[in-house]
């Protein structure tokens, strides 16, 4: 008899009875919903909270170490059976004492990670346990197979679990524990083959053919003062007229006013070189020497011999505080900022400016000045105003204006 008239006959025989299977059916069915609807509601909280938050790398880390481990607690189950013949309940209890104190001193040293940023002693009683439990894995191994397997597997937890602590060691503190002196990187460096900065390769060699338009520049010009022959100056200018050719050829150096500007400064340290040693840098952390009050002059000092224009208003400065070493250095990065920042926009400020600005006295500021001026930038930026306008670099010239629309170079005042 087919299933279907089976119950057919059931239901018309014994009709209480499949009445109170279809409810008992019914009411199975329904905690059976509701266990279902639970459980999903549980794991979609727990992934919400913890799964979606952490990065992929991370979530892979744990399934891959929960397998090793896994693998491992399955080695001392076999262990501690033919080995040290436990059986029944003691076993289930005893065989992977191991691997939960493996898990508890990682446990352990990520918290210490976290609030000390160092795993400590327990991060060495992770590695210590974790090669326990590979060793007693192996030595009950039926072949050379599985005993390679047996105490990889620990290992590979015992990593990627070091891995991942690397990783979220360098997101807290930003830094990693060590730098390498010797890397690929370097050695490729050094020998020429890769670059240290993110320069494409028609920027190095339109680098390198300026350079040599820049040296073949300085080594013509000490041949002229040095009053060398007719035959070494001729081989020189020509040396650098082929320079030069090769540069507008391949650098697009005609019509790159980047390119120009690069040029000149690169023409300007080189031929400023014997300035630095005359330089006197001030000392960033000795305190500034005590000067005697001298009152300030509010009114505008106003030059009608040397300029057109009205002039320029220069601050006499007062007595300078003594500052501690921290408030000096302080200082002194704020003045390089405002210069830097100055410069970038084509301007090289005086040194009143320099001292308005950003609340230093006057003479630091012109000790400043005659330091930072030098630079190639900056010089590129004076040597324009001198080669265009005839004006000498004072630190106190007024400005000059003229009728360029698109690009205004301004150096200590002098705009062209």
């Amino acid at each position: 008899m087919p299933p279907i008239d089976q119950i057919s006959a059931f239901a018309s025989d014994r009709p209480i009875a499949t009445v109170v299977i279809c409810v008992i059916g019914l009411a199975l069915l329904g905690l059976a919903y509701l266990a279902l609807r639970a459980v999903y509601r549980a794991g979609t909280q727990f992934f919400h909270r913890y799964v979606a938050p952490r990065p992929a790398e991370d979530i892979l880390t744990i399934v891959a170490a929960s397998i090793a481990t896994g693998v491992s607690a399955q080695g001392m189950w076999r262990f501690s059976g033919d080995v040290l013949g436990f059986d029944g309940p003691l076993r289930l209890l005893l065989f992977a004492f191991i691997e939960v104190a493996v898990i508890t001193s990682a446990v352990r040293a990520r918290r210490n990670m976290r609030e000390n940023y160092s795993a400590g002693i327990d991060g060495i009683a992770v590695w210590t346990l974790t090669g326990l439990s590979a060793v007693l894995s192996s030595m009950d191994a039926r072949s050379l197979a599985e005993a390679v397997f047996r105490l990889a597997a620990p290992l590979v937890a015992a990593w990627l679990w070091e891995r991942g602590m690397a990783i979220e060691r360098h997101r807290i503190t930003g830094r990693h524990r060590i730098n390498w002196r010797l890397t690929p990187e370097r050695m490729l460096v050094r020998v020429g083959l890769a670059e240290v900065s993110d320069r494409t390769a028609s920027e190095v060699d339109a680098h390198r053919r300026l350079t040599r338009v820049a040296l073949a520049a300085k080594r013509a010009r000490a041949l002229r003062e040095a009053g060398a022959s007719n035959r070494k100056m001729r081989a020189a200018l020509t040396k650098l007229d082929r320079a030069m050719d090769r540069a507008v050829e391949h650098t697009g150096l005609a019509v790159d006013s980047n390119r120009q500007e690069a040029l000149l400064s690169q023409i300007g340290a080189l031929y400023n070189t014997s300035a630095l040693i005359d330089l006197s840098p001030p000392v960033p952390w000795a305190p500034e020497p005590e000067e005697p009050p001298t009152p300030a002059l509010p009114a505008a000092v106003l030059d009608d011999d040397d300029d057109e224009d009205e002039g320029e208003v220069e601050m006499l400065d007062s007595a300078p505080p003594v500052v501690d070493t921290a408030q000096r250095a302080a200082l002194m990065r704020a003045a390089r900022e405002y210069w830097d920042k100055q410069v970038e926009r084509k301007f090289v400020p005086r040194a009143a400016d320099i001292a308005h600005e950003t609340g230093i006295s006057l003479t630091t500021a012109r000790e400043y000045r005659a330091l930072w001026k030098l630079e190639p930038r900056a010089h590129a930026l004076i040597e324009a105003a001198y080669n265009e306008h005839g004006i000498i670099d004072t630190g106190t010239f007024p400005a000059i204006e003229t009728q360029v629309q698109e690009r205004i170079l301004t150096v200590n005042g002098s705009s062209h």
